[in-house]
């Protein structure tokens, strides 16, 4: 059983035997009424002692960073006297006879680290310049600052946007053009690395942007090549300005990749671009031709009225289904006969002269059928993002065109893209 304060009361009451009618209830009340008033007050004093302590995070986060930027920039500083006196042989004032050089003062410099932004103090000396390990020459910011804001932009992020981020990190703005500089430097050497091993199965497409050419917006096509190498995984080959996709473009960004080292290809697949077959069989005799189905059938479609374009999908899907070269030939004499039927003369004539073009993947291994077939290896993710100006509308020159498709390939290759096995090469390893 629980005693209240009321009940403790009541038994002291009828024991001592004093109690009246009434006293139980003004008693009760009176005790009641000073543990609720004792309750009340603790918890002002524990409310006046919480706003008393009270710890304001947004202050304390900008002390420490106060203290960290102090001690990196005392740090630095230090490092600093300490090369200058190891570049004179002796200490500030000192009198030696070992002494090489004397100072000639200091001028201070901003860098920009992940703490912050410091100010250094950088000596000068009368008879060397002051060369230090420490920082290079002209820096005005950390190695690791630099590389995430070029991260940033090869991520996507445009040169605009990295400016507002740098602006709300550490106070100032990073300038366009360095950035530029720097992050072209990057993507150039990237793709100009060499090819290394074999690249059995390559993949040759092309993307069309719009650039500003003599007041004028002209289109201008950008060459990609993603390639298998003989482990079965995805690699981007090479990227390149063509000023539109014709032989010379495609001979020219061939011999690119072949200057690069890129060998042992058996089959590239692509679209039915002008001049591209010839340049294949130029610079890669050796290997075979696909012609990408999905572009195939956009060309069929083209001569196909809306409603009939679902069962003439039907149809073309049919014949690469089959489960052999020879099947599939004769499947498709029986689409050419169904399409003259049905008054669809060009779409007829397109499939008879072109279809065997999109044949060629039934000489190599079964497993690879799926896949080598289109010229689609970066996959339904990537394929509906491409490379597009993040000011939007179009590109200022092609070079800028040219870098920013670059530099959004170079992220998707640096990502789980090329790690993940693409195709078992056993098979094809086997046939061999």
């Amino acid at each position: 059983m629980v005693f209240t304060a009321g009940d403790d009361v009541l038994n002291r009451s009828h024991k001592i035997g004093w109690w009246r009618p009434g006293l139980d209830v003004l008693g009760v009340a009176s005790i009641q009424r000073r543990t609720e008033g004792a309750t009340m007050s603790e918890d002002t004093e524990t409310k006046s002692l919480s706003n008393v302590v009270r710890i304001d995070e947004e202050q304390t986060r900008e002390y420490l960073g106060k203290i960290v930027r102090g001690s990196v920039e005392e740090t630095l500083n230090a490092l600093l006297d300490a090369e200058a006196d190891r570049l004179c042989n002796a200490a500030r004032y000192e009198r030696t006879e070992a002494r090489c050089d004397t100072r000639a003062g200091s001028y201070e410099r901003g860098l920009h680290t992940r703490a912050g932004e410091v100010r250094l103090k950088v000596p000068k000396l009368r008879r060397q310049t002051f060369e230090t390990a420490i920082i290079e020459r002209y820096r005005r910011r950390e190695t690791s600052v630099e590389e995430a804001l070029i991260e940033m932009y090869l991520a996507g992020v445009s040169v605009r946007r990295v400016e507002d981020i740098t602006q709300a990190l550490w106070g100032t703005r990073v300038s366009p053009s360095t950035l530029n500089q720097r992050i072209y430097k990057h993507i150039e050497a990237w793709r100009n690395r060499p090819i290394e091993g074999c690249h059995p199965y390559v993949f040759l497409d092309g993307v069309v942007l719009k650039r500003s050419w003599a007041g004028e917006v002209r289109n201008v096509s950008v060459l990609i090549a993603i390639g298998v190498n003989a482990e079965g995984f995805r690699e981007i080959l090479g990227i390149c300005e063509g000023a539109k996709e014709d032989k010379a473009g495609w001979s020219g960004f061939l011999a690119h990749l072949k200057a690069r080292g890129l060998t042992g290809v058996e089959l590239i697949t692509s679209d039915a671009c002008l001049g591209l077959v010839e340049s294949v069989g130029e610079f890669y005799p050796e290997a075979r031709w696909q012609r990408c189905v999905v572009h195939f059938y956009r060309n069929v479609f083209s001569h196909v009225p809306a409603p009939k374009v679902r069962e003439a999908a039907r149809m073309l899907k049919a014949i690469h289904a089959s489960e052999d070269l020879a099947t599939a030939k004769a499947k498709a004499g029986e689409v050419v006969s169904k399409l003259r039927a049905q008054k669809l003369g060009k779409a007829a004539d397109l499939v008879a002269q072109s279809v065997e073009e999109t044949l060629t993947y039934y000489h190599f291994p079964e497993e690879h059928w799926r896949r080598i077939r289109t010229n689609n290896p970066l996959g339904a993710d990537h394929s509906r993002d491409p490379p597009a100006n993040p000011g939007g509308g179009r590109f200022p020159d092609g070079e800028s065109a040219l870098n920013l498709a670059a530099a959004r390939l170079r992220h998707i290759a640096g990502t789980h893209w090329s790690t993940r096995r693409y195709l078992n090469m056993q098979p094809l390893h086997e046939q061999n």
